[in-house]
C-alpha cells in the first residue's frame, strides 16, 4: 500500500511538467544568482564632497578618497546641499573641509573636518566609518608640513587634524530602524502573493471558473474586481502591521502621513496584481505557491533590504531594479528615517507605479473567456 500511494504520487506529479521545471530550475537559479551578487563589502560608496579651502593640504585628503576607490566622491557647494543628497539617496556620506583648515595646520592648532553618513542601514554605516579612516594614516598626514625660510622643515602634528563622524538620521544606529521599514513590506507580499496568487487557479481546479465565464463581464471587470477586495484587505494588514511597528518598536513617524498612504496603496496594488498574474498564468496552486516564493526570495536578498545595492555587483545590480520591493524599501526607509522629500522620491513612487500598470495590463491579457 505504501508503495502503491508513493507510485500515485509520482505519477501526478509526472504530468505537471511545469511544476518539475519550478522543482528543479528554482534553486539552482537562485544558487547562481546568489552567489554571484551577495557580498557583504560594498564598492564605489557615493560621497558628497565639500572642500571649502581649496588648498594642497585638502587636495592630498581628496587624493586619498580617490586611490582608495571605497568612495566616488562629487563636489557640492554648500553643507545644505551635502545634507540633503544625503537625506535623498543620491549620497551614503559625505565629507566636509572647513575654508580654515591649511590655516589651522600652519599654526599647528589641529583643525576638524567632518564626516556624515547616512545611519540607515548600521552595517553600511560601520563599513564606511573604517574605511573613512584611511585619510588619517600616516602616508597623509606625514606629508602635512610647512616651509620656513629661517627653519628647516617641521612636521606639523602626529595628529595634523581630527575626523569628526556624524551619523545622521539614525545616531544610536538602531537595528530595528533599519529593519521593520523592510520587514512591513515583506509581510505585505507574503500575504498579497499567496492570498491573491492562488484566488483564480483555486476556481479551475474546483471548476468554478466556469459560471464567471458564462456571465456576460469583460476581461477589465473581471480582473479589477478580482483584485479590489484584496487591495482593501493588504491595505488594512498594512497599517496593522505598521501600527505595531510604532507602538512596540517605536518606529519614527513620517514628515506626510499622506505621502506614506500614497506609498501603501500603491505597493499593495502592485502585490496583489502580481498575485493575480502569478495565478492566472498559473495550472495548480502547487505552481503558484512556487512561483511566488520564486519572487520571494530574490526581491529579499537582492532589493537593498539586508544587503546593500552597492554591494552588488553591476552586472547583476539591473535585476535590482526589475523588483518592485527595491523601491518600497527606498521609500519607505527614506520618509520614515531620514523624512526624504516626496519630490526626491517621486521617480521611485512612478516606477513602482509603472508595476502596476504592467501586472494589470498583462493580467488583462492572459485571463482567458474561455476553457
Amino acid at each position: 500500500m505504501i508503495w502503491a500511494i508513493a507510485k500515485k504520487e509520482l505519477l501526478q506529479l509526472r504530468r505537471d511538467p511545469r511544476l518539475i521545471a519550478l522543482i528543479v530550475a528554482m534553486p539552482l537559479i537562485l544558487l547562481i544568482l546568489f552567489g554571484l551578487a551577495l557580498k557583504l563589502e560594498p564598492e564605489n560608496i557615493k560621497m558628497a564632497y565639500l572642500d571649502e579651502d581649496k588648498s594642497f593640504f585638502s587636495m592630498m585628503v581628496d587624493t586619498k578618497l580617490w586611490q582608495e576607490g571605497y568612495f566616488d566622491t562629487y563636489k557640492v557647494d554648500s553643507l545644505d546641499s551635502l545634507i540633503e543628497e544625503i537625506r535623498s539617496g543620491r549620497a551614503k556620506a559625505g565629507l566636509h573641509i572647513k575654508s580654515d583648515f591649511s590655516y589651522k595646520l600652519m599654526e599647528n592648532k589641529q583643525p576638524h573636518i567632518t564626516f556624515y553618513v547616512d545611519g540607515t542601514m548600521p552595517s553600511l554605516t560601520t563599513a564606511m566609518k573604517y574605511n573613512s579612516s584611511t585619510i588619517t594614516e600616516s602616508d597623509v598626514t606625514s606629508q602635512m608640513y610647512f616651509l620656513d625660510a629661517n627653519a628647516s622643515n617641521v612636521v606639523i602634528a602626529k595628529t595634523p587634524f581630527i575626523m569628526d563622524t556624524e551619523i545622521l538620521f539614525n545616531p544610536d544606529e538602531k537595528e530595528t530602524w533599519f529593519f521593520l521599514p523592510g520587514v512591513i513590506g515583506v509581510l505585505i507580499m507574503q500575504i498579497a502573493l499567496i492570498l491573491t496568487g492562488i484566488s483564480v487557479v483555486r476556481e479551475k481546479e474546483k471548476h468554478t471558473l466556469e459560471q464567471l465565464l458564462v456571465t456576460p463581464m469583460s476581461k477589465v471587470s473581471f480582473v479589477i474586481g478580482k483584485l479590489l477586495p484584496y487591495i482593501v484587505i493588504a491595505l488594512i494588514d498594512f497599517y496593522l502591521i505598521l501600527g505595531v511597528g510604532w507602538y512596540f518598536f517605536e518606529l519614527p513617524a513620517p514628515a506626510s502621513q499622506l505621502a506614506l498612504l500614497l506609498l501603501a496603496i500603491i505597493y499593495v496594488s502592485v502585490m496583489i496584481a502580481m498575485g493575480l498574474l502569478i495565478s492566472l498564468v498559473s495550472k495548480t496552486q502547487q505552481q503558484a505557491m512556487f512561483i511566488a516564493i520564486f519572487i520571494i526570495v530574490p526581491s529579499i536578498l537582492l532589493s537593498g533590504f539586508i544587503f546593500p545595492l552597492e554591494a552588488i555587483p553591476e552586472y547583476i545590480r539591473p535585476i535590482s531594479y526589475l523588483i518592485p520591493f527595491t523601491y518600497f524599501v527606498e521609500i519607505i526607509r527614506g520618509l520614515l528615517i531620514k523624512h526624504t522629500l516626496v519630490s526626491d522620491l517621486l521617480q521611485s513612487y512612478l516606477l513602482l507605479f509603472s508595476f502596476v500598470v504592467l501586472y494589470v495590463v498583462l493580467s488583462i491579457l492572459v485571463f482567458k473567456k474561455r476553457i
